[in-house]
């Protein structure tokens, strides 16, 4: 990338990061709109999975579903912006977070903690916001490919106290390096790596490869699991990040197949808040069991 088309992405960026609430909003709209009509591929990937997630809906409902998703993915793109360039009190005015005492609790008592973060909308957002709470964090990434781009993000992600990001290629060792060390790890169960290392478990009733790491990783390192969900209100562009209790003896006498479902079906639950703010362009359930055809 030449130094122009990188200092163009720190312009838009920047922009986003210092404009008015109300043009963040037009913004969020207008890209929205037009994601939504553009990128066929993902509204394809989109109506699949909201057919398979939601077969007792009808075709126009779920139309109306993925025309809000698309908005509010749309928002949160142009919200990274704020995330990486913006002002910290302009982040706290945009970020509420509340159950930041479950957190200080076992910090106190040096518990190592997995932050769960299913792949909401308000995902960036969040993470960010605990950022500037924590002053160690640990996260997957997956290196860009242009090294700009990838520096670029690594910054914005990066920018409050210390933040590890761990190449998706060194895989669970990474972030468990850090765990041991008692560095909070911010962790993503939710999407599909592929068969290798997975189990199939239902989501919203069609089987999907999980990997049981969450279990895995609470049961060898007496980790607590601290839910983190988020929301992302369209109409104000305030998020709302909430910070779980820890659950309750997990994965306990559970299987991993057992631990991992249990999983499955908490996201199912927080997802039916608002089914709209879930990440439905991910191909949750592209890798399948043997002898399944493609769903996409």
């Amino acid at each position: 990338m030449t130094f122009s088309k990188l200092g163009l992405l720190r312009g838009i960026f920047g922009y986003f990061g210092r404009c008015s609430t109300s043009m963040r909003l037009r913004s969020g709209r207008a890209l929205g709109w037009l994601a939504a009509r553009l990128i066929r591929s993902r509204a394809h990937i989109v109506r699949t999975n909201l057919a398979l997630c939601f077969p007792e809906r009808d075709q126009a409902s779920r139309e109306r579903l993925l025309r809000r998703h698309f908005h509010l993915l749309a928002q949160s793109v142009v919200d990274r912006g704020l995330c990486w360039f913006g002002s910290r009190q302009a982040i706290l005015d945009t970020v509420a977070i509340d159950g930041l005492a479950h957190l200080d609790k076992l910090l106190a008592t040096q518990k190592r903690i997995i932050l769960l973060a299913p792949h909401f909308i308000g995902l960036d957002a969040a993470a960010t916001r605990l950022t500037m709470h924590l002053t160690e964090s640990a996260t997957m990434y997956t290196p860009q490919s242009d090294a700009d781009i990838d520096r670029l993000v690594r910054e914005g992600r990066g920018r409050f106290h210390t933040v590890h990001l761990v190449a998706r290629k060194e895989g669970v060792r990474g972030l468990i390096r850090h765990l041991r060390n008692g560095i909070p790890v911010y962790y993503l169960p939710d999407m599909d790596f592929g068969r290798r290392g997975a189990i199939f478990v239902p989501f919203f009733g069609v089987q999907a490869a999980t990997l049981p790491t969450t279990a895995q990783i609470a049961r060898a390192w007496d980790a607590a699991i601290v839910p983190i969900v988020s929301r992302l209100d369209e109409k104000t562009g305030r998020y709302q990040v909430r910070v779980l209790p820890p659950l309750e003896d997990f994965p306990g006498d559970q299987t991993q197949e057992e631990a991992t479902a249990r999983v499955n079906r908490l996201i199912e639950d927080w997802v039916r808040e608002d089914e709209a703010q879930y990440y439905w362009v991910h191909r949750r359930f592209k890798t399948r069991p043997e002898g399944e055809k493609s769903l996409y």
